[in-house]
């Protein structure tokens, strides 16, 4: 054997010897892997994006090793219900998510979706993303498609145009069929036509998704509008962000009587889900101030009869039936400003304080709040909210629920966490705090501090429960072979710092965050890996 043979054989073995058996170890943790079991010591280990080993690994090695001493080691959370949407284009990271240890988004919630949905998936792949990422098919992505944005039933020839873009959503990936019933122009479609839809997507094994009809006082039939569409269409129900408004809380029994509702249909058969986000305050556009009958013919004459001064009155009169007659307001001050393009200078105000500064001025205004300045009435407000409207419209926080309501719905064994949110850009608007810090925030608030629900069942909800829900089959635990989601977190100190008056705050606490095997975050900073991936459904007939 000649010297250079020798040498090289020698190297050979030596590099055998000395490779590292895992990508990633993970040491000394209490791990919590996602089932609603209790916490147990022991490593955890990361080769090849899967998790290759969990328990006593003292003799292992790895390229990297975490020490997870004093910290819990779960599975990634899973957020079901995200409007980060394309805004994954812009903000790829997406840090708000990521650091609130979220690892995977379904987006195309509330009816609004992309509607190519392999084209989507095929650009997140180019482009790069740090959390995985599913889509649903949404309803009015669908309506405007084939009517447009106006009221309207549909013809024969539009209902099978309908049925295809949501055959080839399902065939691209499509987790299922999303609705948003108070948004244009689902809300104006009967049952009926959901149920053909949905029928559609339980044929691939799809979900269907609702952001119900109604929230307030007719919450219990839009349950089971809900319930129904589920049943007749064969799919699994996910009933979106579930609230109750304290307006309405006494007159339909609480959310006792709610969740009661869901329980039943559970007990006749069908497999039906819940979310929630743990704030006592809304998100959505100012648009749902506006009359329906208002919406109903379409954007552009929507327009027309907000600004003929004719039809003015009637719009007024019917804002107040609404607000002042049957909800009891003396003030539209719930309602707060979030982000509008065309009117920046109102973002953080509530409408009463928009409506001032309209009426009499910035210098009024904050006489007003100095303690004097003078008043304004519910029309100038209802005037306010058209003005915004018509002006590019805005988004707006709404606060309007009982925390009582709250904490009764969270402690629901069949109630996940998500965080109906998008991408925050950092310092843009006034934004939703749930955006920064949903997950944190039942972590800290409803499990630390507040003892409401156990620690391992608070990250079941926010893993294996979602994942079971959106038939996710290797993620949302940890368990040999699973996609290596992971989060590391210290129970003592993980806290959302993101509040309504100082939304721009990253939660803390969070020690790493690895997405399919990778760190994409680390002591509080991203790492700026972007190993998320396109998570689609596996579009087969049942």
């Amino acid at each position: 054997m000649s010297r250079v043979t020798s040498f090289v054989l020698v190297f050979l073995i030596a590099s055998v010897t000395f490779a590292a058996d895992y990508d990633i170890l993970i040491r000394n943790g209490k791990v919590i892997d996602g089932s609603g079991n209790a916490w147990f010591y022991a490593d955890v280990a990361i080769k090849d994006g899967k998790i290759a080993a969990i328990g006593d690994l003292r003799d292992s090695t790895a390229d990297k090793t975490i020490d997870a001493a004093n910290r819990v080691v779960a599975p990634g959370f899973i957020d079901v219900h995200t409007h980060a949407d394309d805004d994954l284009y812009r903000l790829p990271q997406a840090e708000n998510f990521i650091r609130d240890g979220v690892t995977t988004l379904v987006v195309g919630n509330c009816g609004g979706s992309v509607r190519d949905v392999a084209g989507y998936f095929d650009n997140l792949r180019k482009r790069g993303v740090a959390t995985n990422v599913a889509t649903l098919i949404g309803h009015n992505t669908v309506l405007k498609a084939v009517k447009g944005d106006k009221a309207g039933e549909l013809t024969d020839e539009q209902m099978q145009q309908a049925k295809d873009i949501v055959d080839k959503a399902m065939r691209e990936g499509a987790v299922g069929l999303s609705t948003g019933l108070i948004y244009t122009p689902g809300q104006w479609s009967d049952t009926e036509e959901i149920i053909e839809l949905a029928k559609v997507a339980g044929a691939y094994g799809g979900i269907y998704a609702s952001h119900m009809r109604n929230e307030g006082s007719g919450i219990i039939s839009a349950i089971d509008e809900a319930i129904r569409i589920g049943r007749e269409g064969n799919c699994r129900v996910q009933i979106s962000h579930f609230k109750l408004p304290t307006d309405y809380a006494a007159k339909v029994g609480g959310s006792d009587a709610t969740l009661a509702r869901v329980v039943a249909a559970r007990e006749a058969g069908l497999e039906v889900w819940m979310d929630q986000y743990p704030y006592t305050a809304s998100s959505t556009t100012i648009s749902t101030l506006i009359p329906d009958w208002v919406l109903q013919p379409g954007r552009d004459e929507a327009r027309k009869i907000l600004e003929d001064p004719e039809q003015l009155p009637k719009v007024l009169e019917t804002m107040k039936e609404q607000y002042e007659t049957k909800r009891g307001r003396k003030s539209m001050s719930y309602v707060v400003i979030a982000s509008t393009r065309e009117n920046p200078e109102f973002v953080g105000k509530n409408l009463e304080q928009v409506a001032r500064i309209i009426k009499y001025g910035k210098e009024k205004e904050l006489l007003r709040e100095a303690g004097s300045g003078d008043t304004v009435t519910m029309e100038d407000q209802y005037r306010a909210a058209i003005q915004i409207y018509l002006n590019g419209g805005a988004s707006c926080v709404f606060h309007g629920m009982d925390e009582d309501q709250v904490k009764n719905i969270m402690r629901h064994p069949l109630v996940g966490i998500a965080s109906d949110a998008g991408v925050r850009e950092f310092g843009s608007g006034q934004p939703h705090p749930r955006g920064y810090g949903t997950n944190a925030r039942v972590l800290g608030r409803y499990v630390r501090e507040l003892k409401l629900i156990s620690l391992e069942d608070a990250i079941r909800k926010m893993t294996s429960m979602p994942a079971t829900a959106f038939r996710f089959a290797d993620r949302g635990l940890l368990r040999n072979a699973f996609a290596a989601d992971v989060v590391i977190f210290d129970p003592q100190t993980v806290v959302d710092k993101s509040t309504f008056d100082q939304p721009h705050a990253y939660s803390e606490g969070f020690d790493a965050i690895i997405v399919n095997g990778k760190v994409v975050a680390e002591n509080g900073k991203m790492t700026g890996t972007l190993s998320g991936q396109p998570l689609p459904h596996p579009g087969k007939h049942q």
